[in-house]
Order: C-alpha cells, then sequence, then structure tokens
C-alpha cells in the first residue's frame, strides 16, 4: 500500500520562498496548544533559525508539546550553545545520523533527512522544500533560492501528524507485505490517480525500507495519465530511465510539457548532470526552460490544471533512491491555478529556453553518447543502492 489515502476535504495555501513561508509557520507555532512538530534538513544558527528558535521556546513555556529533528548533514550549526535554551524550556531536539568528521570533513553523506514538514496541532500542517535558514528569502541575497511550500488543513494533516510523532519515536512506519501481484499493479499506477473533486490530497514519504520509489511512482503514474500540459520544476533533475521516458512519450502524445530547471545553480555539477539529459528530452518535443536569476530549488509540479505536488523530493539520485523524503500530492484546481500562474510568469520573464540546436551532437558522437547515458540512467537505482549502504538504514536519532 502507498504511504497514506486519499482523504478529501482540504484547504490550501500556496507559499512562495521563506518570505511567505516563515511568517506563516512562526504564526502558526505561536497559536499552538498542543503540539508543534518538526522535520527540516537544514536549521541555521542565523537570523530566521533563531526566530524559529525564539517561538519553540515560547511554545515550549506555555506547555505545548514541541518536537524537532534535523539533519545531522545539513545542520551543523546546532550546537550546545545555540540550543542550551531551548532544551532549558523543554524543546526536545533530534538529529537524524550525527557523525563524527574526519580530518574537518562531514562523513554522513547518505540517506540524509531531507523532509522539510511542520505541523501544528492537528490542525495545519506545512509541506515543501523550505529550510529554516536565511538563504530562503529572496531580500537576504542574489544568491537566495526559489522555493515552494504548501499550508494545508484538513484530514491529512493527523496523517502527517501520526508520521511525525512515529519518527521522533525512533520508529519507521510499517506498511504490511503486499503481493507480487499488488506491488506490479502499484507499479503501473494502480490506484495512484486521484479522485476527480477538489481538495483531495495524499501524503507520501520515501524511506529505505517498504517506500523507496513511491514518491517516484506517484510522478509516473501522473505523466503517464496527463492528457493536456506538465509543468514541472525541479532544482537537481536526473532521474532514472522510466521516468524519462514517461515525459517523452507524454510529449510525443500531444501534451505540452516544460521543465523548468537550473540556470544559475548553487550546486555546478548538478546543473551539468542535467545539460547530458537535454537532447534526449528536446528531440521529444519536451520544452526545457532555464531559470537564470537565482538558484532554482523546487520540487513542485503542476499536470493538467488540477494535479499539484510540492515536497522536498527532488528528481535526482540522492531524493529518489537515499534521502528520506515527504511530497503532497495534490488534486485542487485554486492551488493549480496559482501553482500553475507563478510557474508560466517564471518561464515568461525570468527563464531563457533552451534550443535543440544548442544541445545538438554530432551524429557518430550521438549515438555512443546515448548509449553510454541509457545506460546510465536505467542502472543509477541499483548504484545508488550501493552507495546506500554507507548510510543507516533505519532512522537513526541522537536527543540534542
Amino acid at each position: 500500500m502507498l504511504t497514506s489515502p486519499w482523504l478529501s476535504g482540504h484547504r490550501f495555501t500556496l507559499l512562495e520562498n521563506g518570505e511567505a513561508f516563515f511568517p506563516a509557520v512562526l504564526e502558526a507555532i505561536g497559536g499552538a496548544r498542543e503540539t508543534v512538530l518538526i522535520e527540516t534538513f537544514i536549521w541555521n544558527d542565523d537570523g530566521i533559525g533563531r526566530a524559529l528558535r525564539d517561538a519553540l521556546i515560547d511554545a515550549a513555556r506555555r506547555g505545548v508539546r514541541v518536537e524537532v529533528c534535523a539533519d545531522a548533514y545539513g545542520s551543523p550549526q546546532l550546537t550546545d550553545a545555540f540550543l542550551e535554551a531551548p532544551r532549558s524550556a523543554g524543546v526536545r531536539v533530534r538529529v537524524f545520523d550525527p557523525q563524527p568528521t574526519v580530518m574537518g570533513m562531514r562523513t554522513n553523506l547518505f540517506r540524509r533527512l531531507h523532509r522539510k514538514i511542520a505541523v501544528i496541532d492537528d490542525e495545519v500542517a506545512f509541506v515543501g522544500g523550505i529550510n529554516f535558514e536565511d538563504w530562503q528569502k529572496v531580500e537576504f541575497s542574489e544568491r537566495s533560492k526559489r522555493d515552494y511550500a504548501v499550508r494545508v488543513t484538513g484530514p491529512v494533516v493527523a496523517e502527517i501528524r501520526a508520521f511525525c510523532d512515529a519518527f521522533v519515536c525512533g520508529e519507521s512506519p510499517r506498511a504490511p507485505r503486499t503481493s507480487w501481484w499488488r506491488r506490479w499493479r502499484r507499479a503501473h499506477g494502480a490506484g495512484l490517480q486521484p479522485p476527480g473533486a477538489d481538495g483531495v490530497a495524499r501524503f507520501v514519504y520515501r524511506d529505505n525500507e517498504r517506500h523507496r520509489a513511491d514518491i517516484e511512482q506517484m510522478y509516473r503514474a501522473w505523466i503517464r495519465a496527463a492528457r493536456d500540459e506538465i509543468i514541472l520544476a525541479n532544482a537537481y533533475f536526473f532521474p532514472g530511465y522510466r521516468l524519462l521516458r514517461q515525459l517523452r512519450l507524454a510529449a510525443r502524445r500531444g501534451v505540452r510539457v516544460r521543465l523548468i530547471l537550473q540556470g544559475m545553480p548553487d550546486l555546478k555539477y548538478a546543473q551539468l548532470a542535467a545539460r547530458t539529459l537535454y537532447e534526449y528530452l528536446i528531440a521529444s518535443g519536451v520544452e526545457i526552460h532555464e531559470f537564470t536569476e537565482r538558484p532554482l530549488h523546487a520540487k513542485v509540479a503542476v499536470i493538467d490544471g488540477h494535479r499539484v505536488t510540492i515536497g522536498s523530493s527532488n528528481l535526482d539520485p540522492l531524493s529518489l533512491w537515499l534521502n528520506l523524503e515527504a511530497n503532497l500530492f495534490v488534486s485542487d484546481r485554486e492551488l493549480a491555478d496559482d501553482l500553475r500562474g507563478r510557474l508560466i510568469d517564471t518561464i515568461e520573464h525570468q527563464c531563457r529556453r533552451v534550443d535543440y540546436e544548442q544541445v545538438r551532437m554530432p551524429r557518430w558522437w550521438r549515438q555512443v553518447y546515448r548509449s553510454v547515458l541509457f545506460h546510465l540512467v536505467r542502472r543509477f537505482p541499483g548504484w545508488a543502492g550501493l552507495l546506500a549502504t554507507l548510510g543507516p538504514r533505519r532512522q537513526k536519532l541522537q536527543l540534542r
């Protein structure tokens, strides 16, 4: 089974960048009465990080149960000095996979806690790709990151809270084992399409046990079902062959497929990896637009004007096959219209389109290159699995 069922009766608010996200989260924490649960990859000792710390301290002093999980690799600034006041107030902070440094280098590279989730009082949840750091605010620097999150109210909040509660207790939420027939049907899209009504949501996460491919399966199923339009914005783009193939097939059957990818990357190698796929995709009719205003950190998609996903999962080997990730998959026209409008504006005013002639290769080299690339993307999941043995198979949390 998938990580949660389709649930209806939700309201969504799209949050773009830290300017919208941070005030919304801090306001929700300020009104918390019972519980605040947070999972994040980065919690920095900077302006935003200290504002979050102060809000958590205030909540704990009001008697609210406050639990925070942060990734040890992404949050090296969580020092004893930074955490002294929260601990004294009753805030419980855990770090995922703490490892010692070797010659000043961090060694906990694989299977990171990459989720960005906040849940307050079973009433409101935030899911997206925005970390608690100043670099997520556009006003902070010209190199600040473009990103999105969603605020949701409704029944799925209880699902997210139950998931976070299990995680902070060091448990792995486990689905029952399923037959090979059910696994085959799920891999081919059975049960992955939402009901037709608006306000429908499903919380989907990726772990290293029985939910290793859930997010990727949702992406592939939704791309396979697209009829008119796919707009996908993703910071780190190097998916496996099956997802690439679905994008090509969608373009070939007449779906307008537009990808928004890095044009001013924070990690140059990520852009270089994505560009190796450009000719392969553009030749089939997929449009590629590189975002050139600032680094892109988004992990969102809108399909056919009513399907939306927002979360922490990139479409690269780390997110699809190694990291702990979470996305919200939604059927809601109002949210889709909002996100689509912002992405179209981004394409028209802040991107450069990549033309086929820019990436076209000589015929002889194309045959060699494509053969190598084909096998590379086909075998990436297996290679990533080998790398994963260097990281923790189960959640390893340490109280700080």
